[in-house]
């Protein structure tokens, strides 16, 4: 169960804090949840892995990132179809993910947390392809020209 936690001011200006964090690396490269909240929950307020991953999980269902979407938008860098497709998949995925993992014990899930970010920083740093800088700037001149991004450039 939940344990319920004495809100003192350095409580708050801590949780601020990681809420901050976790927004401007979302905003920055569209992470913050899992990678920012749920470390910081545990370590810095002594949250169980389930109690800092159900906060977290909690935080993405209100409309949190919105100023950050509009601006993304504005730029023509959302595709409306594509989130509401992901939606779908993540309403599934986060039911089928939390029955999971409330199965397990925790630190089995803190495990696979931990092993799963270490996978996708190794990715990221050694096998990620460099894409051609001059293809991007064709697709930001063709989208400002136009107004809208051609998806099947991607």
């Amino acid at each position: 169960m939940t344990k319920k936690h004495t809100m003192d001011i350095q409580m708050i200006i801590i949780i601020l804090l990681v809420g901050l964090a976790a927004g401007v690396l979302s905003g920055l490269v569209g992470v913050g949840g899992g990678i920012i909240i749920v470390p910081a929950l545990i370590y810095f307020l002594g949250f169980s892995q389930m109690n800092a991953q159900g906060t977290s999980l909690a935080l993405i269902l209100l409309p949190v990132g919105i100023l950050g979407v509009i601006q993304y938008y504005k730029q023509g860098h959302v595709d409306i179809n594509v989130v509401l497709i992901l939606a779908i998949g993540f309403i599934a995925g986060s039911l089928i993910g939390s029955k999971i993992s409330l199965s397990l014990p925790q630190e089995t899930v803190k495990k696979i947390f931990a092993i799963l970010m270490i996978l996708i920083a190794i990715k990221m740093l050694f096998f990620d392809k460099k894409k051609n800088p001059s293809a991007n700037l064709t697709e930001k001149t063709t989208t400002a020209m136009t107004g809208h991004n051609d998806y099947n450039k991607r």
